[in-house]
């Protein structure tokens, strides 16, 4: 290899084209490597409505828990049923003298909570404020979990307590449905009583349970417990899938509390000993061990019937949250992919043409040069797709009006630089020189311009939706492409050429 040949292969330009060459060679075909919007390949739209009401009646249950070591604090009588209705803590007390005792020690260590007393019943409730922020909560926190089970799908609210779900070319959009539906709500409770049906369990009662107690089913037939849990999901600090060779090569879930629910799993466990512990996942009783000993550390272990998959999907469902109140599907539509490929085809002919139509121009205006910034413009449109397809960002229909965009504004970069260029030139500068000063000048405008468009997709981006937020992605990645491509690649080259030909005279 002579000296001329080696240079070549070991020029700037040779660096810019490894890095295109490897891109491709993993983005084709575009169809595997790339993810396209819901607009574009079809699929399904999903509204679902968030239970509001029952985020505020598990705050209730939250502040109705403390009620009894308040109440033991101040050496008052505890209520003899507590329970919640119609959005409020019902405390019924076995006089009214007790009743109203309590109110006033109530009152001032729950100063958030509206209070009346009606006898020897003490009802607690939260003001209305409280409950518009504690059901905008709920909507918001419902939100998150969804982003963490369903990654990299688009999710956003609608109105007060709907929250819409794209699920674009879906294979199976049952499965996605059964795994955002599920509200993962683990509850701790100790069983009352066992039974083969319900009406085995109301007998006791004569056919009407306590307001505080609820029959739920399980794998072993139906249980009999209190209606509030103290140990829930909410108190989980992590769960993993295992393999349990002391039980058979079983495959377990097992998950740890943090400190405040091993304090009261420990609690809760001293005060039963020798009584079945259910656990439950969203109202069904899944396994109820007999605690034999107090367990402190909060770890607690499910077992029986799992496989790899639905074992890995449980500890999944359970690291991502629960719920904080439990949603149902308000409607499912299905868009079909015939308006998406027509929204491709029409996509690529506009920018195909829009391409054409500044190759003409930059061939016609700045002859050699216009054929630098048309390849500086292939390659950043090349650099786009790569971004698109390593972040995994599905391009819609926005998005490629976004690529659009992002022609125009890559070829303004190169013609400031020309422009600069020209300037250099007609003072007098050699070829070179007025590359170089050409790049350098022009370096400070290009970066202005594009930094304030790319702050405000950034802008578009945090504060939008779907569409927008597709747009917003692709534009700032044709903002970064258009600097590499502006201030590098077209750079390089102008150097290959300027330093393996003789060029004597440079038309721009």
């Amino acid at each position: 290899m002579n000296l001329s040949l080696r240079r070549m292969a070991f020029s700037e330009l040779s660096f810019w084209l490894v890095i295109c060459a490897i891109g491709l060679y993993f983005l084709l075909p575009l169809r595997q490597s790339l993810r396209f919007g819901i607009d574009l390949v079809g699929g399904t739209y999903l509204t679902l409505e968030v239970k509001t009401d029952k985020a505020v009646e598990a705050e209730l249950v939250e502040q109705m828990q403390s009620v009894d070591a308040k109440l033991k604090r101040a050496n008052r009588t505890l209520p003899t049923s507590k329970f919640i209705e119609n959005n409020k803590i019902v405390l019924q007390f076995s006089s009214m003298q007790d009743a109203q005792m309590a109110a006033v020690d109530l009152k001032s260590a729950m100063q958030g909570l509206d209070q009346s007393v009606e006898g020897a019943t003490v009802r607690l409730s939260f003001p209305d404020l409280m409950v518009e922020r504690i059901k905008e909560n709920a909507v918001s926190r419902n939100i998150e979990v969804l982003r963490t089970r369903m990654r990299d799908i688009p999710i956003a609210q609608q109105g007060e307590k709907n929250i819409v779900i794209e699920l674009p070319d879906t294979a199976n959009p049952q499965e996605a449905k059964a795994r955002i539906g599920k509200a993962a709500q683990l509850e701790l409770r100790i069983v009352d009583k066992m039974g083969a049906s319900e009406e085995e369990l109301l007998y006791d009662y004569e056919g009407e349970l306590p307001a505080d107690k609820e029959i739920l089913p399980g794998t072993e037939g139906y249980f009999l417990l209190d209606k509030y849990a103290e140990v829930t999901g909410r108190m989980l600090k992590e769960a993993r899938a295992q393999y349990d060779e002391s039980k058979g090569f079983q495959h377990v879930v097992t998950f740890k509390l943090n400190d405040v629910g091993s304090e009261k799993f420990y609690d809760l466990t001293s005060k039963h000993y020798g009584r079945p512990l259910a656990i439950i996942l969203d109202g069904v009783v899944i396994q109820s061990p007999r605690v034999n000993e107090p367990i402190s550390g909060g770890n607690v272990q499910i077992s029986g019937g799992f496989t790899a998959e639905s074992a890995n999907e449980l500890a999944l469902l359970l690291q991502s949250g629960s719920f904080v109140a439990p949603v149902t599907f308000e409607e499912e539509r299905q868009i079909g992919p015939s308006l998406g490929a027509e929204s491709i085809r029409q996509g690529l002919i506009s920018c195909l043409v829009g391409l054409g139509l500044l190759f003409v121009f930059s061939l016609f205006y700045y002859n050699l040069s216009g054929l630098f910034a048309f390849l500086a413009l292939i390659y950043n449109l090349a650099l786009i797709l790569m971004g698109l397809a390593w972040l995994q960002v599905p391009l819609t229909l926005p998005g490629i009006a976004g690529m659009v965009l992002t022609v125009g504004m890559a070829i303004d970069a190169s013609i400031l630089i020309y422009e600069h260029i020209k300037e250099e030139l007609s003072k007098g500068s050699t070829i070179k020189l007025a590359v170089r000063a050409g790049f350098r000048d022009a370096m400070k405008v290009i970066l202005d311009a594009n930094i304030t468009t790319f702050i405000v997709g950034v802008v578009l981006f945090n504060f939008g939706t779907g569409p927008i937020q597709g747009f917003a992605v692709t534009m700032m990645l044709g903002i970064i492409a258009t600097l590499i491509t502006g201030l590098f690649f077209l750079r390089s080259l102008f150097t290959f050429m300027l330093n393996n030909f003789n060029v004597q005279k440079l038309r721009i």
